[in-house]
């Protein structure tokens, strides 16, 4: 069995010897030869060079005998598409070129039809990592979930506090849904997109789905994801990672999703046995411990392993993405753990 068919079948919650591994944020910043690239040319341009952006995307697979790539982008792509450009701060995080604050300006985006025209980079990176890869490895595609890239374009970058994008959900509803529509018709147009290029699985990844009133999170953020996957092929994979949605779990089981993605902060075992058996699960060890040693690296891993056996359906994977201060000898010893284990 090869790396795609095991992911696959953990998609699917067949039995396995071992689980698949990959890491979120696994082509980065903790890579010397992804700095060594970066130090030739910005973020930006690797992302929307494809040459560039399949390169980064392959380095952490020679280096590790991971399961899946994972294409190397960014989810404010899609604002950018619609016509809301973005950059990194000096100081950290991100500033869009503008905020969004009137009805006019939400229907003066570009409509989703223009999407695939405009990121047709990202198809052709994920047409390059197709033909590398040959079937062998797993290739993820991914984007943002409506909710949290409405976060970025409605704060006009990173936020705190969320204030904004709170009071437009609470006192302007009609216009927050306008919103939403749009950026929702965009994910499907470009998630299509991902998919004809051949993207076996796509992440969805709701960031800041932890940030809303919990009984507000379905007309906010779910109600969204699940239209999402209503029109994409039926039985296409899609992960839906949501941090600290962790009350909200039973009912993404029921978005349409065929992975759970769990961040660190839950007991990945005791969620297995609470969802449906036919929706698999993805995580969680704590990002943190790929800064400390390869020995506890090891000891951690194999707890959750063990906390795991006898179940299926379980793709491995942080709790979230991993920092730039990991260390590589901690990654090798956790993909290692992995691969080297037996259920």
């Amino acid at each position: 069995m090869n790396s795609r068919e095991r992911f696959l079948a953990a998609c699917a919650c067949t039995p396995l010897d071992r689980p698949p591994v990959w890491i979120m944020r696994q082509a980065g910043r903790y890579l010397p030869e992804y700095r060594a690239l970066k130090a030739k040319s910005s973020f930006l341009e690797m992302v929307r060079t494809p040459a560039l952006a399949a390169e980064v995307t392959l380095q952490p697979l020679r280096r590790f005998a991971l399961d899946a790539a994972i294409l190397f982008s960014d989810i404010l792509v899609i604002p950018e598409a619609l016509g809301q450009g973005y950059k990194f701060r000096d100081e950290g995080g991100i500033a869009m070129e503008y905020r969004l604050e009137t009805r006019a300006q939400i229907e003066a985006l570009a409509p989703a039809a223009a999407v695939p025209e405009r990121l047709r980079y990202v198809a052709d990176t994920l047409a390059l990592l197709k033909q590398e890869l040959a079937g062998q490895k797993m290739l993820l595609g991914f984007g943002g979930s409506p909710w949290t890239l409405a976060t970025y374009m409605v704060e006009g970058g990173s936020s705190d506090e969320f204030e904004r994008i709170k009071q437009l959900f609470y006192t302007d509803r009609a216009m927050f849904d306008a919103l939403l529509e749009k950026i929702t018709a965009a994910l499907i147009a470009y998630f299509e997109m991902q998919i004809r290029a051949g993207a076996d699985a796509i992440q969805i990844f709701d960031s800041w789905g932890g940030i809303i009133a919990g009984p507000d999170y379905e007309a906010a953020s779910l109600q969204w994801i699940r239209r999402i996957i209503a029109v994409l092929p039926k039985d296409f994979p899609v992960i839906l990672y949501a941090k600290g949605t962790a009350p909200h779990l039973s009912d993404q089981a029921f978005s349409g999703a065929k992975v759970l993605s769990v961040d660190w902060t839950n007991d990945l075992a005791i969620v297995r046995r609470t969802l449906p058996a036919n929706v698999a699960v993805q995580g969680n060890l704590d990002p943190v411990l790929m800064n400390t040693t390869p020995d506890i690296v090891r000891r951690e891993t194999t707890r959750l392993l063990e906390s795991m056996r006898g179940t299926a359906g379980h793709i491995f994977n942080l709790g979230h993405g991993i920092m730039p201060q990991a260390k590589i000898e901690c990654v090798s010893a956790l993909v290692e753990t992995v691969t080297t284990w037996k259920n």
